[in-house]
């Protein structure tokens, strides 16, 4: 197995143990990863979109929970007593959970479910504050340009 040591990235990045962590996590061999199949899309620069292949499920049996850097995916079918007996069984009936680690400032924007796909569409939205600005220094003012939209505004 091919490991990476991170250890002298370690010692020289401060603040960077989670991003260590979770690429260390995803060397490790998980069981019944691959079910259900999903896909996973960068729409634009800020927009991505997963879209799970959820066969079966209805909306109520599928839960959505996003919280600090995570978006966690459950589906949980009812034991409905089925009539007829089955002689083959294909489409898969058990309950999944899927996570999805998220970087700083993602959110989810919407989920959607139709035709047996489920759909999740994200958005990173940084604060302004935390957004880079160019500082041009003139004169008594201080002008700061939005490198985004290079506009300048007077500050005192």
């Amino acid at each position: 197995m091919n490991r990476i040591d991170f250890s002298p990235y370690r010692r020289s990045m401060v603040g960077f143990d989670r991003l260590f962590d979770m690429i260390e996590n995803q060397n490790r061999p998980n069981a019944g990863d691959k079910y259900p199949p999903f896909n996973i899309e960068r729409r634009g620069q800020d927009a991505y979109r997963i879209t799970l292949a959820v066969a079966g499920f209805k909306p109520a049996d599928i839960d959505i929970t996003a919280q600090a850097n995570l978006l966690t995916v459950k589906g949980n079918k009812p034991d409905d007593s089925v009539e007829g007996e089955y002689l083959h069984v294909g489409i898969a009936q058990r309950g999944f959970e899927r996570r999805f680690e998220l970087a700083d400032y993602v959110r989810v924007d919407s989920a959607d479910l139709a035709d047996g796909l489920l759909v999740i569409d994200l958005v990173r939205e940084v604060p302004e504050a935390m957004k880079p600005k160019k500082i041009a220094i003139g004169g008594n003012t201080l002008t700061v340009v939005d490198n985004a939209s290079d506009e300048g505004t007077q500050a005192a």
